[in-house]
């Protein structure tokens, strides 16, 4: 049994990954990517791991890759430059079949070992992704794959997808319709992507009719010094943190929403995050704080997006409060706020939101924010609502007390508490 919380280094099979292409001809174009595809901040992999207690084998993985690839070819295309010169231009994605990075490994562990070291975020979970060399972010394939066959017949799937392609949904939609072709090879795809991103095109000439308070940067001011939160905590170490949340305590966060209000889990839960965050940093109570969250714009806009459309069709949502009015108060507050920054993201708000992203100087404020992604409604997996996971990673000085804020009092049994969601 391994005692370390390392996992044991990966042995590849080849030196070099392969190369899977479309099992058919695909176009051979540009395809435009959106002001929400081709911000900076997405300018990452999103990157998922499975577990499996029986290997699928190669052969059959690689296949039915190729045949998905077929109709999802942009994630073997690979990104460019519009102009054909750095990362700062506009990028596109020439979808030129050059295929997705396929790597096949071995680990001398089993899946029972490998649980038990990962039960919290674990750094080394990083040599379970092959690592492409490369000098900038788009020298990176858009796909790229490891299988990681296990001592016990199980393996690891690994998968790193480019955020400037698709979000979380997309993610999730390429990833059910692989499993399809594995899983039911003579049936069609229940959901083809949709790949023309110009229904998210900019308006000619961009007309930015609203605020946009996630890009608008906020300056503090405590005795004539400026403060960027942002910068103290990237200077900080930083440790992951991971909290169960069952209904219970769910139910026992709601309660604590004076005078009550009708919420959502995620609601509840981001809250309850954002304040528990600002507490343990100690911050002046003069400061105004960011909450920033990723909301799906697929049906908020008119003419709705088309299904399966395969682009970031997500914007963050942005509200804004000073540090007493959150942490002084209880969950009512933040829940407020957050309620009323989702109700803001209308048509026009959205397409504002697109014209000003024309702009390529506009930048995310993360100076003061706490940014949460919810992964609760991708369909990534068969979700037990029973229980809700939330991870954040904090500076290593304040992570003890931003546990103790994250988990006071949900333990603790009241009389007559029924387990349940309101």
């Amino acid at each position: 049994m391994l005692r370390s919380e390392e996992l044991p280094d990966c042995f590849y099979y080849q030196n070099k990954p392969t190369l899977i292409t479309p099992n058919t001809s695909t176009p051979n174009h540009s395809l435009y990517l959106s002001n929400l595809d081709d911000q900076k901040f997405l300018r990452f992999s999103i990157k998922y791991l499975y577990l499996f207690e029986k290997a699928v084998a190669i052969d059959i993985l690689k296949y039915s890759l190729s045949k998905v690839l077929a109709d999802y070819y942009p994630l073997a295309g690979r990104l460019r430059p519009c102009g054909g010169a750095g990362d700062d231009d506009k990028l596109v994605v020439d979808c030129n079949g050059e295929g997705a990075v396929f790597a096949e490994g071995f680990m001398d562990i089993s899946c029972e070992e490998f649980l038990q070291i990962s039960r919290k975020p674990n750094s080394s979970w990083r040599k379970l992704l092959y690592r492409v060399e490369a000098h900038s972010f788009i020298e990176i394939p858009p796909l790229v794959v490891q299988v990681t066959n296990l001592r016990c017949g199980g393996m690891i799937l690994c998968t790193a997808i480019n955020h400037c392609i698709c979000d979380g949904i997309g993610t999730s939609q390429f990833l059910h319709a692989w499993a399809h072709v594995i899983t039911k090879p003579t049936l069609d795809l229940r959901i083809l992507p949709f790949h023309s991103r110009h229904v998210l095109k900019p308006r000619d000439p961009p007309q930015v009719t609203h605020t946009h308070l996630g890009y608008t940067k906020t300056t503090f001011k405590d005795n004539n010094i400026h403060v960027d939160i942002n910068q103290y905590l990237q200077s900080q170490p930083l440790v992951p943190t991971s909290f169960t949340f069952t209904s219970a305590h769910i139910l026992r966060l709601k309660r604590r929403c004076i005078p009550s209000l009708k919420c959502t889990t995620f609601e509840a839960l981001a809250s309850h995050t954002w304040r528990s965050w600002v507490r343990s940093l100690d911050l002046s109570t003069t400061f105004k704080v960011k909450l920033l969250f990723s909301v799906n714009v697929r049906k908020k806009l008119i003419p709705e997006i088309p299904q399966g459309y395969y682009g970031n069709g997500f914007v963050l949502a942005c509200t804004e409060t000073a540090v007493n009015d959150l942490v002084a108060s209880n969950l009512h507050h933040g829940i407020k706020l957050i309620q009323q920054a989702k109700s803001s993201l209308t048509d026009g708000h959205v397409r504002s939101m697109i014209d000003l992203l024309e702009d390529k100087n506009v930048k995310t404020d993360i100076c003061s924010s706490l940014v949460i992604s919810q992964w609760a409604k991708l369909g990534l997996e068969d979700l037990d609502f029973g229980q809700v996971k939330v991870q954040v990673s904090v500076p290593e000085c304040v992570v003890e007390k931003f546990e103790y804020y994250m988990m006071d009092g949900l333990d603790e049994e009241e009389n007559g508490e029924q387990n349940g969601f309101i």
